[in-house]
């Protein structure tokens, strides 16, 4: 009966079908060179590169131009049947939803509700001609609000606008919140000037991968830690109480401990409103979630939430008869740009740069999340200048900054939105509320807005699932999260910002200077290598050590690789060293002393006859020839010869049982001059060991730094490096020649196959 290989269930058989057989000469770097006939790269003149870079051509400046301004990319080919009538539904659900977000995120920044609806109108308008991704929403954002929040309220304090106060037992301050109001959007402006000129700039020189800093742990700890901010800040709204705003590391704490102490001044009409938005808001959110597979549209919950409790608020005149704030006069129509002041520009330009890394870096991660299902392009560098310029912009019409937010870009594009054509029609919306009805809004309670915004913070909240999820996954993501919440939220978000970047740069390093050290094994018929205590089958090849290190080796952890390879070489290279020398000095000692007596025999003689002093200095040579003849049998080496030449087993120490070492380098992505002063040791050291040491699997990048290192000389030359390991192997095996009791295997253990010109001339079989 006749098995089918394809369909057998013999694992033997089925492993036949897939094998491979090679037969080459060994290859080592120096052969290879030859062989591969490596290119010199032509070094272009930097005038020559400049005057290139330079030159302007009708076909390149079109090409900037569709490059800088996407718009004019893609508005020409717009399929108007197909997408017009989503893109307005899209950006009708999103306007109905950034109306009282925007509003609701202004407090968090610190400025007046109308602010919100100017940042919600000039910026989108700005990114929807320059920006790249086709689903994003971009506006005001929780994170990015509060991190403007804490600027503002640190350069423009209530205290600043004191106006009187009053001396008795129950003291209370009476501030000038126009005068405190204006000072903070001049803030609040300048801030967003100058991270849009950050972006800007890191934008054209190409700087987009800045965000890849920010990790994915770093990031949702992050949210997290400002999630927490934006709660404490929010949670005097809902209790309708007042206590100072404090800046600093743990000012989260002291805000915490005022509320508590403030809660028996709770306003009860505040926290009933409060609750019961919070309670319709949230029940009402779940409904959406349950119905969105059956409506395209969701329902408008925050939209009817501000509506109904403006006219309940007006009707019932909540301030006049219960106390409860609300948002005050909204200005109608808009505002004239107006160059931002600069005289507190010393003590943002942080602040800038982190609400600038932040922000963008929100935006590019949920663009290429989109940019990826959808199937399209998100340029990085790109979105740096569009969000830039939308900020920049912004600046001068009195907004703060924005960066897109996750909610919205969700409803962007679960509601249909193909472009940023959706945004226009949400400017649209917002632009009908800034001339026209935006002062109805005047009497909305601040209550409720606070509400909307701790609702909207569920989904970050969510991220403390992220802890389990770390737990099983990679404990050193799970301290980055740790370590990000607990600074940010005990620092403050400038500070905890940088300090939890430090964090994850440290991780990296830490990781590198604790790689896996192993030394490795042939799986047998294969030419595969494994490490020996992970894999049972991987043996070692007798005589040669093949040792690895996960990491590249540069300055933080290569004396760390030197001793972890002589500690797992199980051979004590430096005593060993140190006996041979003894004993080298001790043999020259011995030598000196035979040199002087020949010289005090041959003054001995002086005196005698000519004759006789013939027979004596002959038979005084003789003798000594003989002693030296003693001492060249029992020491194995000439007196006088260098001490390279002394071999341990003549000095009469033990020759270790390995004649060849190996470090794989394909693990290793760059040296450093500390590497390569490192590895030159270990050829030096093992060499007085008589152990010859390879290098095997160097990228091509790795021999250019060795040549520029200096580090091929005499004693070490590219036929010291192999392309592969089993190359190295093999050359091993060539040199030393198998034990007569170990015979080579084919397909097994490497086999050599010697031709008849090259003793140590081997063909890989594998």
């Amino acid at each position: 009966m006749r098995t089918d290989p394809a369909n057998s269930s013999d694992p033997t058989v089925r492993l036949r079908q897939n094998t491979y057989h090679v037969e080459r000469e060994l290859l080592s770097v120096e052969t290879l060179e030859v062989l591969t006939k490596r290119s010199e790269k032509v070094e272009v003149p930097i005038q020559d590169r400049l005057k290139k870079h330079l030159e302007c051509s009708q076909s390149k400046a079109k090409s900037l131009l569709f490059r800088f301004i996407p718009i004019l990319v893609w508005i020409p080919k717009y399929p108007y049947k197909d997408w017009l009538l989503n893109d307005i539904i899209s950006g009708l659900s999103v306007g109905i939803m950034q109306l009282p977000q925007s509003m609701a995120y202004a407090l968090l920044a610190g400025v007046p509700p109308a602010f919100g609806l100017y940042t919600a109108f000039y910026p989108v308008l700005i990114y929807f001609t320059f920006g790249t991704s086709r689903h994003v929403s971009i506006g005001t954002f929780a994170v990015l609000s509060v991190m403007i929040g804490t600027v503002t309220e640190r350069l423009a304090p209530d205290g600043d606008f004191v106006i009187s106060s009053d001396n008795s037992t129950n003291a209370t301050l009476v501030i000038d919140i126009a005068a405190r109001d204006l000072m903070r959007v001049k803030v609040a402006t300048l801030l967003t000037f100058f991270s849009g000129v950050y972006q800007i700039v890191l934008g054209l020189i190409k700087f987009g991968f800045v965000v890849t800093y920010l990790s994915d742990p770093l990031v949702r700890g992050y949210t997290t830690a400002a999630a927490i901010h934006v709660l404490i800040s929010q949670l005097k709204y809902v209790f309708g109480i007042n206590i100072p705003r404090y800046n600093g590391p743990l000012s989260l704490i002291y805000s915490a401990i005022d509320i508590c102490k403030a809660l028996p001044l709770t306003n009860i009409a505040t926290l009933v409103i409060s609750i019961i938005v919070m309670v319709t808001l949230y029940a009402l959110k779940l409904l959406n979630d349950y119905i969105k597979s059956k409506s395209p549209l969701p329902i408008p919950i925050e939209l009817l939430e501000v509506v109904i409790a403006t006219v309940v608020s007006a009707n019932c005149n909540l301030t006049g008869k219960y106390g409860v704030d609300v948002v005050g006069s909204i200005p109608k129509g808009l505002q004239a740009p107006v160059l931002p002041e600069f005289e507190m520009s010393s003590s943002i330009i942080g602040d800038a740069f982190a609400v600038a890394i932040v922000g963008y870096g929100i935006t590019i991660s949920l663009g290429k999340i989109f940019g990826l299902k959808h199937g399209y392009q998100v340029d990085s560098n790109q979105e740096l200048i569009a969000l830039g310029l939308s900020n920049f912009v912004g600046g001068f019409f009195q907004c703060f900054g924005v960066s897109c937010s996750m909610s919205r870009s969700l409803v962007q594009e679960s509601t249909g939105g193909q472009t940023q054509l959706a945004s226009v029609v949400s400017c649209i919306l917002i632009l009908v509320v800034i001339l026209e009805i935006g002062s109805l809004f005047s009497a909305l309670p601040k209550a409720v807005l606070a509400s909307i915004i701790i609702i909207n913070l569920q989904g970050m909240f969510k991220q403390f699932r992220d802890i389990c999820h770390f737990w099983k996954t990679n404990k050193v993501d799970l301290m980055i999260w740790v370590v990000t919440l607990l600074s940010t939220v005990l620092l403050g978000m400038d500070i905890g910002l940088a300090a939890s970047v430090g964090f994850a740069l440290l991780t990296v390093i830490f990781q590198t200077q604790l790689p896996t050290y192993s030394i490795l094994g042939q799986v047998p018929m294969t030419d595969i290598y494994r490490d020996i205590t992970k894999f049972d089958t991987a043996k070692e090849i007798s005589g040669i050590k093949i040792f690895q290190s996960t990491a590249t080796i540069y300055f933080a952890n290569a004396e760390l690789y030197e001793e972890a390879l002589k500690k797992k070489m199980g051979i004590d290279v430096a005593v060993l060293i140190t006996k041979k020398k003894k004993r080298i000095l001790k043999l020259e000692k011995k030598q000196k002393k035979m040199a002087k007596k020949e010289k005090k025999a041959e003054k001995k003689q002086k005196g005698q006859s000519l004759n006789k002093e013939k027979q004596v200095e002959h038979t005084t040579i003789s003798d000594t020839l003989e002693n030296r003849s003693i001492s060249v049998n029992m020491d194995m080496e000439q007196p006088g010869s260098g001490p390279e030449k002394h071999t341990l087993e003549s000095l009469g120490l033990q020759k270790p049982n390995v004649h060849s070492l190996i470090l794989d380098f394909s693990p290793v992505n760059f040296v450093d001059s500390v590497c390569i002063k490192i590895i030159k040791n270990i050829f030096r050291d093992f060499a007085e060991i008589e152990i010859d040491v390879y290098l095997s699997g160097c990228h091509w990048s790795i021999i250019q730094q060795f040549e520029k290192g200096e580090f091929f000389g005499k004693t070490i030359t590219k036929s010291h490096l192999f392309h592969s390991l089993h190359d190295a192997v093999l050359h091993c095996l060539a040199k030393h020649q198998l034990p007569s009791e170990q015979p080579a295997l084919m397909n097994g253990h490497p086999s050599l196959s010697h031709s008849q010109n090259q003793g140590q001339e081997a063909s890989v079989s594998t």
